[in-house]
């Protein structure tokens, strides 16, 4: 699966997005989409309540949607210019942002 991923910033303290694939389905924040009725050549639009973005193809067998992603806390103000595209097999989705690096200092004991 192809997945076009159009990242915004959160508000403070709202989860990120999640996303995962298994076969045709695609999860996006616990809901599992089944696009296996697209088949090849299809360009489907999607009704009622969605997380895609414009239409959903499937071609050479691949299926391409696009999906708007919140950013966590821990993604940088600073990311590379989007949309991103990612080829996704089986599994969970890391987007991939940028992310706030932190620093861990140790104390000193005494």
């Amino acid at each position: 699966m192809q997945i076009t991923l159009s990242p915004c910033r959160g508000l403070p303290g709202q989860p990120e997005t999640t996303l995962s694939v298994a076969g045709d389905v695609l999860t996006v924040d616990g809901s599992a989409f089944d696009l296996s009725a697209i088949a090849e050549g299809d360009v489907a639009t999607p009704l009622g309540e969605h997380p895609f973005v414009g239409t959903i193809t499937r071609a050479a067998g691949v299926i391409r949607c696009t999906v708007p992603v919140i950013l966590g806390d821990d993604a940088d103000t600073n990311q590379p210019d989007s949309p991103w595209v990612v080829t996704a097999g089986d599994g969970p989705l890391i987007i991939p942002a940028n992310r706030i690096r932190q620093t861990v200092v140790e104390e000193e004991v005494e």
